[in-house]
């Protein structure tokens, strides 16, 4: 039996805060939502539909079906191995670069199918621009020399080289720091300087999409920080897809997200919404599961 008296004497211990789920929603709502509506801008943005990808005979990626709208940021969560990474590869095309690789379903940008027999794939991945986990500027270019070669690599005409260089940088959040230097070797960059310069050299070839695997990964809390603000920026005219594992990163930055799950078998939409919903009433338990950090 236990003496109440006793109990009431003991001090009153303070249990570790922990992140509630009215917390991720709380970041997730207060985040102005540019479009509640997809359908308002149907056609105007990317169009994922029925996408499967293997890898030999090993399907990584199941009937997933996405539409992302122009002026908006879409996160992919999910729990490593769900097939995120393997699924903004086939929206640019680049997963067919794979040995053994192959896909089925269409993907539409603009209304137009980028998987049509005869398209110009070069021209579609300058639409379609990817920034990856690693930053990867070209060791042998300077950092200016960095954001015009997609510009030199499609032998693209612009009226004025410097100016774009400028703008794009400026855009990437990135031209304050190293206006001064532009002469120097793009890896003489810290990592967050040199994600946000792979960032520029995307945009220099003016991409509709930009898509983005993990880009704040290997970075510093002040590095992300400044990606999720260029990120912010960027959203104002095309669309954008991060991949994160970081669930307050994707409360912050992103207008929908969709949550994908393997289950042992190949990765699966299990669900699609404005971010707030997502965090704050999420559908399906396995959802609320992964958001709450039940598992994953």
């Amino acid at each position: 039996m236990i003496d109440k008296s006793v109990r009431e004497e003991r001090p009153v211990m303070s249990e570790p805060q922990k992140i509630q789920p009215s917390s991720l929603a709380d970041v997730a709502a207060s985040k102005f939502e540019k479009q509640d509506n997809v359908s308002a801008a149907y056609g105007s943005g990317l169009d994922a539909r029925n996408i499967y990808a293997w890898f030999g005979k090993y399907l990584a990626v199941s009937d997933m079906s996405i539409y992302f709208a122009a002026g908006t940021v879409t996160a992919l969560i999910g729990p490593s191995g769900c097939g995120k990474s393997t699924f903004i590869r086939t929206l640019n095309r680049m997963h067919e670069f794979i040995p053994g690789a192959a896909m089925s379903g269409e993907v539409f940008l603009h209304g137009k199918d980028i998987y049509t027999s005869g398209i110009d794939v070069t021209k579609i991945r300058l639409k379609i621009g990817m920034v990856f986990q690693k930053p990867n500027p070209f060791p042998s270019m300077s950092i200016g020399e960095n954001v015009l070669a997609g510009i030199k690599l499609a032998q693209l005409k612009v009226p004025n080289k410097n100016e774009l260089m400028q703008d794009c940088l400026e855009r990437a959040g990135l031209w304050s720091e190293v206006k001064d230097r532009l002469n120097q070797p793009g890896g003489s960059l810290s990592g967050g300087q040199q994600q946000r310069l792979c960032i520029a050299r995307s945009l220099a070839v003016n991409p509709d999409v930009l898509l983005m695997d993990e880009p704040c990964s290997a970075l510093d809390p002040g590095s992300t920080l400044k990606i999720e603000e260029t990120i912010g920026e960027l959203a104002k005219t095309m669309a954008v897809i991060i991949v994160t594992h970081n669930m307050q990163q994707a409360a912050r930055v992103s207008d929908y997200t969709a949550f994908l799950l393997s289950e042992g078998g190949p990765g699966k939409l299990i669900e699609f919404a404005p971010t707030r919903e997502i965090f704050g009433r999420p559908k399906d338990i396995r959802t609320e599961n992964y958001v709450t950090g039940r598992f994953g």
